[in-house]
C-alpha cells in the first residue's frame, strides 16, 4: 500500500536518540521508515510526535489527539518500555493506555503498527529480573494489536535484537545499526516493495569475552548509566522535560541519506 501520512508515535526510541548527535539532530528507525517510504510516493508527508523520557499516559495525552489531527493513513506506536522499568510498574495501566491509542488509532481507518520489546536480561543481564515483565507486556501486546487489527513488529524471539552491535553504551536506546535494523523490520511487516526478512539476519559472531572483562563491563555500565537513572527517578525528572516534538507537522522527507 502506497502511504503518504505517516505520523510516528512514542518516546525516545522513536525520537531516534542515539542515532546522530544532540548537534547534528537524531535520525532514527522512524525516519529510516519515512526515507524508505518517499521513495515510493512522490507525495509522501512524515510527522514524529515522538518525546523522549515520555510515559505511556503522558504519550497517550500528549500524541493520541495531535495524531489524528494530521489524519495520517500510517502510524507506528512504540511505548510502555520507560514504564516497564520503573519500581511499581502496572502492567494493567500502562496496557490500557496503549490500548487505548491503538483503539483510536485503527478507528481512523489508519494502518497502525506496534511492537513487541526485546530481551532485557539478554541485553542488560543486571536488569534481568525485569524479564518476566517484558514477557507479560509483550503478550499483553501481541492480544491487543490482534483484537483492534494492528500490525505488530514482533521481534522479541529474533536473537539479534539483543546483538550487542545494536545496542548505545546505554543499553537504552539503539544504535545507527541498530535503529536501521527496526526501520527495516517494520518494512518487512509492512509488506512495502523491496523488503525482506534479512533484517533478522545474525551477525558474525563476537569474540568469546573473559568473565573478568564482563564483569567489569557490567560495573561500569551500572556506574555510568544505571546509577544516575535511579537518581533523576528518585529526584522526579525526565530527560523529556522541557522538550517538545522534533517534528509536529507534516513534512517531505529528504532521501539523500538512503544508500
Amino acid at each position: 500500500m502506497p502511504y503518504q501520512r505517516y505520523v510516528a508515535v512514542g518516546d525516545s526510541q522513536t525520537e531516534g536518540l542515539n542515532d546522530g548527535t544532540e548537534e547534528t539532530g537524531y535520525r532514527g528507525w522512524a525516519d529510516r521508515l519515512a526515507e524508505i517510504l518517499a521513495v515510493q510516493h512522490p507525495d509522501f508527508r512524515y510527522a514524529n510526535l515522538a518525546v523522549r523520557g515520555g510515559l505511556a499516559a503522558r504519550i497517550r495525552a500528549e500524541q493520541t489527539e495531535a495524531a489524528l489531527d494530521l489524519n495520517p493513513d500510517l502510524i507506528t506506536v512504540m511505548a510502555g518500555m520507560n514504564d516497564l522499568v520503573r519500581p511499581g510498574f502496572d502492567p494493567a495501566a500502562v496496557a490500557a493506555d496503549l490500548e487505548a491509542m491503538l483503539k483510536a488509532f485503527t478507528a481512523s481507518g489508519a494502518t497502525v503498527a506496534t511492537f513487541t520489546f526485546p530481551d532485557v536480561a539478554k541485553i542488560a543481564p543486571l536488569v534481568r529480573h525485569l524479564r518476566p515483565r517484558v514477557l507479560d507486556f509483550n503478550d499483553r501486546i501481541r492480544a491487543m494489536a490482534e483484537r483492534h487489527g494492528a500490525t505488530l513488529v514482533d521481534t522479541f524471539h529474533h536473537p539479534v535484537t539483543t546483538d550487542p552491535r545494536l545496542w548505545s553504551d546505554d543499553r537504552i536506546h539503539a544504535t545507527p545499526l541498530g535503529h536501521a535494523r527496526i526501520a527495516a523490520a517494520v518494512a518487512h511487516t509492512l509488506k512495502l516493495p523491496g523488503a525482506d526478512a534479512s533484517w533478522a539476519d545474525p551477525l558474525p559472531p563476537l569474540p568469546p569475552m573473559p568473565i573478568w572483562r564482563r564483569a567489569a563491563v557490567e560495573l561500569t555500565w551500572a556506574g555510568t548509566f544505571l546509577g544516575p537513572w535511579i537518581l533523576r527517578r528518585l529526584r522526579g525528572r525526565s530527560s523529556g522535560d522541557g522538550r517538545a516534538a522534533k517534528r509536529p507537522e507534516l513534512q517531505p522527507v529528504n532521501t539523500a541519506n538512503l544508500p
